[in-house]
């Protein structure tokens, strides 16, 4: 009696493809696996012909087998649909043809094509000028403007990595500060609650002071009456004083006495500022309130003023310089509002601004007041030129990517302190460029009054985001926080000979497991990347000099790499 041998069931292979035309070896493939399993079937289908259209059927009717569907068309990650693909191709950033443009928003083309990616200033109206429409104005344009020196200063452009601290925090910087007397000491603050004291000027002389808070250190503002002391609010809803001598820490305020209760009661401090004509801390909290304590006291004082949408982060406060009565703040109820701190009450603010996302930020100018400068999820940096005419619009709106995703620190445009015309900002960019095969974000210094790019400032071995930059208020230096590490930034003169960087003014931390600077990864989710200053993508760049590349208008030089 012969023995059967039992047949096992091989579901059908069906190869999906874009076109019928595009030939590859998988239909080779194909045709090797039906191969397959028509010769390993042909011994049984002679012995028991009948008994096989039995056994498929009480198969499928049992089992349920479907054929293997193995496709191969080309399906898009954002919008699902086949035919196209979207995201990185190299270094660059393809756009989903289905969706609005990610940089403007709006339909009708990509990411690449944008005309605001093109030319900054593209729509944009700028600042008026008084004309008189007569024949002595006609004259002084077409005959005497090109003679007549500009009144207005160039813009001095911090455009060289001078010194760095790479891995300098241990989780992703989240504020910097300048200290008010001492000009080469930097503050900053990272998502853990450390604060970290740098002297650039030295370069190796640093301090992290890891008591501070417990989670994200948010903001801090130097005392008018002491220079020694700094004050800090976390997302632990605690207010404090510390002492950059000794590192001990005070605490003024805490919204959060009795610990964890829930996330519905658990209050985070966000915006601060400090009023120094009556001496008060100015903070506001996750629920859109603000609190005021005494410096002189260090305690709270008054009562807690709902400024903003019940339920909704207040994420910033500014005083006016020249008023500093005048109270703006900005928060996730898509509003920025002016306040007069001597009748604070709900619902009595001067004006609400409003837009259409989440406002990060919003600044008055530092030297008049006069101006704002608000910046936007929604890919907008909002001016308004005075604040004593209609502030229903913005004077003009600057399309410019800083739409970030939840695991990065709020990009925000900040002002020049020494710029006389207040017109200049500096913010960092989202959207990366592609540099020789790299792809880096850039720095960016932007005209308010044209909407103009000024100047863009890069380093082929800074490959990470670097989404908060603030500008020294008397020197030419720009400070970045980029992931977990601080660079210097300082103008580099015409008539300097391009040389190599000075590795004695970049210093790495936490070299225990890494060799290379770009070996090294976070472990976070929260982190922009893991690596600081160099990384796979700029792998192929270490042998080329490392110049920064800057794309300026007319008032500011042009260098090429």
């Amino acid at each position: 009696m012969s023995t059967r041998a039992r047949r096992s069931s091989f579901p059908k292979v069906v190869i999906e493809r874009d076109t019928d035309t595009d030939e590859s070896s998988d239909e080779e493939e194909e045709e090797e696996v039906e191969n397959d399993v028509v010769e390993s079937d042909d011994e049984e289908e002679e012995v028991e012909i009948e008994d096989q259209k039995v056994e498929d059927d009480v198969v499928e009717d049992k089992k349920g087998k479907t054929p293997i569907t193995i496709s191969l068309k080309k399906v898009c990650k954002v919008c699902k649909r086949t035919g196209h693909q979207a995201g990185f191709q190299g270094a660059t950033y393809i756009d989903c043809p289905m969706k609005p443009c990610f940089l403007c928003k709006l339909p009708g083309h990509t990411t690449v094509n944008c005309p605001h990616r093109v030319a900054m200033e593209f729509g944009v109206i700028p600042a008026s000028r008084k004309r008189t429409h007569n024949s002595l104005d006609y004259v002084f344009e077409r005959q005497l403007r090109r003679g007549v020196p500009s009144i207005k200063p160039a813009f001095v452009i911090p455009d060289e990595v001078n010194c760095a601290v790479i891995r300098y925090h241990s989780r992703r910087v989240t504020c910097l500060e300048f200290h008010p007397t001492n000009n080469n000491v930097l503050l900053s603050g990272d998502k853990k609650g450390q604060l970290g004291v740098w002297d650039f000027g030295k370069v190796y002389e640093k301090t992290v002071y890891g008591n501070i808070h417990t989670c994200l250190l948010n903001n801090m503002k130097f005392g008018p009456a002491n220079d020694g002391t700094v004050y800090t609010v976390s997302s632990d809803g605690t207010v404090n004083c510390t002492d950059l001598e000794t590192g001990l820490s005070t605490s003024l305020m805490d919204l959060n006495p009795n610990g964890w209760q829930g996330r519905n009661s658990w209050r985070m401090l966000y915006g601060m500022e400090f009023n120094a004509e009556k001496g008060l801390v100015l903070v506001a909290d996750s629920f859109g309130y603000l609190h005021m304590v005494d410096a002189r006291a260090n305690s709270k004082t008054g009562d807690s003023v709902l400024i903003h949408k019940k339920g909704t982060k207040v994420v910033g406060l500014h005083c006016n310089p020249l008023q500093p009565d005048l109270l703006l703040s900005c928060g996730n109820d898509h509003f920025a509002r002016m306040w007069d701190i001597r009748h604070l009450e709900a619902e009595s603010c001067l004006h609400a601004l409003p837009h259409k996302r989440v406002v990060n930020s919003a600044y008055f100018s530092p030297s008049s007041g006069s101006k704002i400068v608000t910046t936007s999820i929604d890919n907008r940096i909002r001016v308004w030129d005075s604040i004593f005419g209609n502030l229903d619009t913005p004077s003009r709106e600057i399309v410019h990517s800083h739409d970030f995703n939840r695991h990065l620190t709020p990009f925000r445009a900040e002002w020049d302190p020494k710029d006389p015309s207040e017109s200049l900002v500096v913010i960092g960019r989202y959207i990366s460029e592609n540099y020789n095969g790299a792809a880096l974000h850039p720095i960016d210094f932007i005209d308010i009054s044209t909407g103009q790019l000024v100047a863009e400032v890069m380093d082929p071995n800074i490959t990470t985001i670097s989404p908060v930059n603030k500008l020294h208020p008397r020197d030419d230096v720009l400070a970045t926080g980029s992931s977990r590490s601080l660079f210097i930034w300082r103008p580099k003169e015409k008539s300097e000979v391009v040389q190599e960087k000075d590795k004695s003014k970049i210093m790495v931390c936490n070299r225990k497991n890494s060799k290379k600077f770009g070996n090294e990864s976070d472990n976070d989710d929260d982190d922009d990347s893991g690596d600081d200053f160099s990384s796979k993508k700029g792998k192929g760049l270490k042998k080329k000099k490392a110049n920064i590349v800057i794309t300026t208008s007319k008032s500011s030089k042009k260098k090429k790499p």
